[in-house]
């Protein structure tokens, strides 16, 4: 199973602030907990479905990081500092 990041998405990642780098997503791959949790809103509608969660880098820093599982791959479609809203809906279906 491979990380996969585009290279849009890389300069998307970059220009965050902070910036997001591939290793803070894999730490919060290694340090999830609770469960993945799907995007079924229309404008975000993928197929297969865009999954979700919220987790911890290994030095705090809470990301919300939006995937898509695709033939055993990753697909990331981005990882950002989630907002007040974000972490109320994961901790509550998380």
């Amino acid at each position: 199973m491979a990380l996969m990041i585009s290279p849009q998405v890389r300069i998307k990642l970059a220009n965050k602030q902070p910036p997001v780098s591939k290793d803070e997503i894999l730490q919060c791959f290694a340090n999830r907990t609770g469960k993945l949790l799907s995007d079924t809103r229309a404008e975000h509608l993928t197929n297969p479905i865009t999954r979700w969660f919220i987790a911890e880098t290994d030095f705090g820093r809470k990301l919300k990081v939006v995937f898509i599982p695709q033939s055993g791959d990753i697909i990331i479609k981005s990882a950002f500092d989630p907002n007040a809203e974000e972490l109320r809906i994961y901790a509550r279906f998380g």
